[in-house]
């Protein structure tokens, strides 16, 4: 089994039960408006505050837009990338490139114009499809990709450089190409990185994306009368492998475009939604608003929510306390997982051990985990070593990287980089990282990227970029940079040379001191660390 035959399962037996709604706060209608005034609103183009598929529709978009990738000569084993914002559009896209046997290539939708050529290159992608609102970086770089064949455009302002998907779409066949896939094919490339730069390809097989839709349902008992409330983008494993527990199910999906607390809870109560993915940050947030009185629960009705589930950075245990003492009805999981195990789970807390918030928790379904010496044995009682998971999501390997894919897999398992231990009833903790990435609210910060560009300022003469615990996003990036001498420099004039970062790349904390360098030349970061966060990156952290 292949993750399209689900697709093709549901629109068989459940054809017209809504399997995907999108809503776009932007275009929340005034609650004011007659009815056939927000009629209007919604049927203008672009317009829409809420729109849905049933499980029949999606299915059809996915086999016409693979059999517009089949007549532009897509075959089995090209690459295919995606870069859309969250949309109604994005896994029926996503599935018609699986349909075609070809590679789904997700991109975050933050890379600038620069890290989409690089990652398109890498991944020797063909074709790509994307949004109106990266138009001016696609313009910037697709003459720069040779093997760069087709563009295909989603929404109105078709650029001339590109196809509109919307109208071509229209003209193919609605029945699934005869194109024989199994487990063992390569289905998809995602996108990671450590502390060197510009991210890693990571190759799945199928067989990593099914055996993902059976952990999350085993995780968290999806049925056909749950809804699942999808908040994170869809290019992140983790929203998407989250998702697949609705698609094993049959059950219907809400993908939330914008996050604010108020848009959260209005979308819960209005969608009846049962299952909620949060970050840590969101999470805070509501719990700030409701504190504040922004947002009254009563207001909402929120008695079909059963489970809040946080992953993709560390966790307070405070937090989780605090959550339980205004939603004490709620289930809780932490999740934990790399894009190189296909997203979250292969560790994870389980619903029926509240009483071990903290840890990360045990081995997820058909998964192995152990924490190991550097020698590869394994430790003994609370000694802290290496995270190691081994199971069929685990990755095929770096795509087009050799050394990096024999430094993480090694005879079958996944080397996390992450340092954990177990306590006396086999539970685990992450202590620290190996890596030097910062997860602010969820998203990975590569320092190397952040330090090469402050020093291009011409008054900076050493910079080291490290994570400082923060109480709302887990970790903030901290630059601590070294000022030529006889110069001065203002952390104003710094964080205005910074503006031309992307928001979520700048600094949070400037600090003007010494930046040490061992005899070799690298940069002292773990003393860094001990000097500003006491030696710990985040004071309680429960996940990655």
């Amino acid at each position: 089994m292949v993750i399209t035959d689900l697709l093709e399962r549901n629109a068989k037996l459940y054809p017209d039960d809504v399997a995907l709604v999108e809503l776009n706060p932007a275009n929340q209608p005034d609650p004011n408006l007659t009815w056939r005034e927000f009629s209007l609103i919604e049927a203008a183009p672009g317009g829409r505050y809420r729109r849905e598929m049933t499980w029949r529709e999606f299915d059809v978009k996915a086999n016409r837009f693979a059999n517009l990738l089949l007549t532009r000569g897509v075959k089995k084993g090209d690459k295919v990338a995606i870069l859309l914002m969250n949309c109604l559009e994005w896994l029926p896209v996503y599935f018609g490139i699986l349909k075609t046997g070809a590679l789904a290539v997700p991109m975050n939708y933050r890379y600038s114009a620069e890290e989409i050529r690089y990652c398109a290159e890498l991944a020797d992608v063909s074709v790509l499809i994307f949004g109106p609102e990266f138009t001016e970086r696609v313009s910037s770089i697709f003459l720069d990709l040779p093997l760069l064949k087709n563009l295909f455009f989603v929404g109105d302002a078709v650029p001339e450089f590109a196809d509109s998907y919307d109208r071509l779409v229209t003209y193919c066949s609605s029945t699934a190409p005869a194109v024989a896939c199994d487990e063992d094919d390569d289905a998809a490339i995602y996108f990671s990185s450590g502390t060197t730069g510009f991210p890693k390809a990571i190759l799945h097989k199928h067989l990593s994306l099914i055996h993902s839709c059976r952990v999350e349902q085993a995780h968290h008992g999806q049925t056909r009368d749950d809804v699942f409330l999808c908040i994170p983008p869809l290019y992140h494993t983790g929203a998407k492998m989250h998702w697949f527990g609705s698609l094993i199910s049959g059950s219907r999906a809400v993908i939330l475009r914008g996050v604010s607390p108020e848009g959260i809870i209005r979308a819960v109560s209005q969608e009846r939604a049962t299952i909620v993915w949060l970050l840590v940050p969101w999470a805070q947030d509501i719990l700030d608003a409701v504190d504040r009185g922004d947002i009254n629960l009563d207001d909402y009705r929120l008695d079909q929510w059963r489970l809040m589930h946080i992953g993709a950075q560390p966790v307070p245990p405070s937090l989780i306390k605090r959550w339980k003492k205004v939603f004490p009805h709620h289930q809780y999981d932490t999740n934990y997982g790399l894009s190189e195990s296909i997203g979250p789970g292969c560790v994870h807390l389980g619903v029926e051990n509240i009483d071990k918030v903290g840890a990360i928790g045990i081995p997820g379904y058909g998964w192995e985990a152990k924490i190991v010496k550097p020698d590869g044995t394994p430790v003994e009682g609370e000694e802290v070593g290496e995270l190691i998971v081994k199971g069929p999501g685990v990755m095929t390997c770096y795509y087009k990287n050799e050394e990096a894919t024999r430094e993480t897999l090694r005879d079958g398992w996944l080397y996390t980089g992450d340092m954990a231990k177990y306590d006396a009833d086999g539970f685990i903790y992450l202590v620290d990282r190996k890596k030097d990435v910062i997860i602010t609210g969820g998203e990975n910060l590569y320092p190397v990227q952040i330090e090469d560009f402050l020093r291009k300022h011409e008054k900076i003469k050493d910079v080291a970029v490290i994570g400082l615990p923060d109480e709302r996003l887990g970790e903030i990036a901290a630059a601590i940079i070294e000022i030529k001498e006889g110069m001065e420099a203002t952390e104003d004039e710094i964080n205005a040379f910074c503006t031309e970062l992307p928001r979520y790349k700048r600094p949070r904390k400037i600090i003007f001191a010494h930046v040490p360098r061992n005899p070799t030349g690298k940069i002292e970061k773990p003393k860094l660390r001990e000097i500003y966060c006491g030696g710990r990156l985040v004071e309680e952290q429960t996940t990655r």
